[in-house]
């Protein structure tokens, strides 16, 4: 059963007597209201973390929220509210959205931050319910269309595999609609969502289980991975939210080939799948969907695919994730790096990511600057060493839009192994520099660019 619980405890006043006696006693009781509850869902697909504010104070510890992560469902005392919702970009904290309200006892909030940076779409929505006291064998459910480039929708949840040509929807919902909250019995279903008035449907959650108790917002979310949904489910619960993606949604692969002295390769798996044929040296292929799975990869030569230069190495590759990897080292060492790439644009800031994978170069330091004069400056990254089979990378670094230079040298030194010239980044874009060996090995060092580089 469901418990919400009293952010203030009942108050008994003291029996006042009077100092006469023909004054009566009485008694005065004052309580204190209910409190209510909040929820914050961020829903943006293209704005950055953020930090989630009430009456400028930072709530709940929710510092750094990242898109389609949720808090849990908080209990507030029922006053005046301010919620903020501060963005962290590369340039700094920035307050973008406020909200006030008074929270009603016993009234529940989820709020949404939702629309895009980039057209300046970006606001915050606010759903008010009431709560059933008594949920024992029954989920409460409110279901939000949060995907703003998404059409008008028909949602549908059904017991598993119902035939839709029967069923009704349970709301036809525009982008900032919602329903009611709702309580269904606990247990297994299915939600479907198809175009208004349409039989075809473009998302389905498969079976989800719906816990006796629970209390979630479901919104539908712009699906910024691989797939053809337009949306991703935020699921947000009393305690922890999850993204459910479509049914169908795969995982997406890409293959870059960084090793010097080697030929163009062919990338084959399970021994009969052909991913890319005829990857050349410096190549960037295109990413290819597959069902998420383990699989077996071979690296062949594409004159002769008898000639295996990584034969049966396994990679694991998730659903709804996507993943780059990376033929490196030299050819007699040859290594095959699988990394988790981010295709998550964020509006204010580009987002730069550097891999080493020269050999020759061994441990470097990475410098960004405006103007490529590195003396007395810090590196950005310092000590980065080769490691072949897992190699050292940046990870995603946000910087704010503008003009940089990306210098290389070797570790402790001020030698320039590479110095990339004027990069103008752009926001909403990500940059994937690739450290490699000169053709045929050795140095210098070179680039290999993907991504936002190269579109």
């Amino acid at each position: 059963m469901q418990k919400y619980k009293l952010g203030l405890a009942l108050i008994l006043s003291a029996l006042v007597t009077a100092c006469g006696s023909d004054n009566n006693s009485k008694a005065v009781v004052e309580t204190t209201p209910n409190p209510a509850m909040i929820r914050v869902v961020h829903a943006s697909s293209d704005a950055p973390n953020v930090d989630i504010t009430a009456n400028g104070a930072l709530f709940g510890g929710l510092s750094g929220v990242d898109y389609q992560v949720a808090s849990g469902l908080a209990t507030i005392p029922s006053t005046n509210y301010t919620i903020g919702v501060v963005a962290n970009t590369a340039g700094g904290q920035a307050e973008v959205l406020t909200t006030n309200f008074v929270a009603r006892p016993d009234v529940q909030y989820n709020i949404l931050a939702v629309g895009n940076v980039a057209d300046n779409s970006l606001e915050l929505l606010r759903l008010a319910a009431n709560p059933a006291a008594n949920t024992e064998g029954t989920t409460q459910v409110q279901i939000v269309h949060a995907a703003p480039n998404a059409p008008a929708v028909d949602i549908y949840v059904t017991a598993p595999d119902t035939n839709l040509a029967a069923e009704q929807p349970l709301a036809t919902a525009a982008y900032k609609d919602a329903t009611e909250l709702v309580a269904v019995p606990s247990g297994d279903y299915q939600i479907r969502i198809t175009p208004a008035g349409s039989d075809t449907v473009v998302f389905d959650s498969g079976t989800v289980s719906l816990a006796s108790g629970e209390n979630l917002v479901v919104a539908a979310t712009t699906n910024v991975g691989p797939g053809d949904s337009p949306v991703q489910l935020v699921v947000a619960g009393i305690e922890a939210a999850t993204v459910v993606n479509d049914v169908n949604t795969p995982a997406a692969i890409r293959v870059i080939h960084a090793v010097a002295d080697a030929p163009a390769v062919d990338v084959i798996a399970n021994n009969a799948l052909t991913l890319f044929d005829g990857a050349p040296f410096l190549g960037v292929t295109d990413y290819a969907e597959v069902p998420g799975a383990t699989y077996l990869i071979d690296v062949a030569a594409d004159a002769d695919n008898s000639i295996v230069v990584i034969d049966d190495a396994e990679v694991s590759l998730e659903t709804g994730m996507t993943y780059t990897a990376i033929a490196n080292n030299t050819l007699s060492n040859i290594a095959l790096d699988l990394q988790a790439d981010m295709p998550r644009r964020v509006a204010t800031d580009a987002q730069v990511r550097i891999v080493h994978a020269s050999p020759a170069a061994g441990a470097v330091d990475i410098y960004v600057t405006a103007d490529g004069e590195i003396d007395g400056v810090t590196p950005a990254f310092t000590n980065v060493p080769f490691t072949a089979g897992d190699l050292a990378e940046t990870g995603y670094v946000s910087l704010p839009p503008g003009d940089y230079v990306v210098t290389v040298t070797p570790t402790g030194t001020m030698t320039k192994a590479l110095e990339t010239g004027v990069l103008s980044l752009m926001g909403n874009k990500i940059y994937t520099a690739i450290a490699v060996d000169a053709e045929g090995g050795g140095s210098p060092v070179g680039l290999i660019l993907a991504d936002d580089f190269v579109e």
